[in-house]
């Protein structure tokens, strides 16, 4: 297999997006991996792919896809009208698990949010991923804030 490459996904790479996230202990009890995928999937694909400050971003080995996330870009008011990136929704295939995929999904989208001039990258992990956790902090981020979520 060759070098890994990234790019902005394309709707026909949802569907193994959606496995991906649905291929571990929490995204299993959250996600409906069935196909065809369930509306809500396309639906929400479309509208970050229609937001210039929304990213999905897959890695990919030859023509396979081995890992997704979702970079989005927010300016803000404080810290002098500085931008955010903020990752979300990472994930590798579980056969690319372990091969430093992770980590260059991570180091990409820093780059990229230097590229649009963020001042601070961003993101949460679910308590119950402490593996995640340590991964994210071998990278520079610290756990500065406690984040807070409302269930709706």
């Amino acid at each position: 297999m060759g070098e890994i490459t990234f790019r902005e996904a394309v709707r026909e790479d949802l569907d193994q997006i959606v496995g991906m996230l649905a291929d571990d202990m929490l995204g299993s009890k959250r996600e409906r991996y069935e196909l065809p995928l369930p509306d809500c999937y396309v639906q929400a694909f479309q509208a970050i792919d229609a937001d210039p400050n929304n990213e999905l971003i897959v890695a990919c080995k030859d023509s396979e896809v081995i890992g997704v996330q979702q970079i989005t870009f927010t300016p803000h008011i404080a810290r002098q009208g500085g931008w955010r990136a903020t990752i979300e929704g990472v994930r590798t295939a579980s056969s690319q698990r372990g091969k430093g995929v992770g980590y260059q999904l991570i180091t990409w989208a820093i780059e990229r949010a230097k590229e649009r001039n963020c001042q601070l990258v961003q993101l949460t992990t679910d308590k119950e991923r402490s593996e995640a956790l340590r991964f994210y902090q071998k990278l520079g981020f610290t756990a500065s804030h406690e984040g807070l979520k409302l269930h709706l």
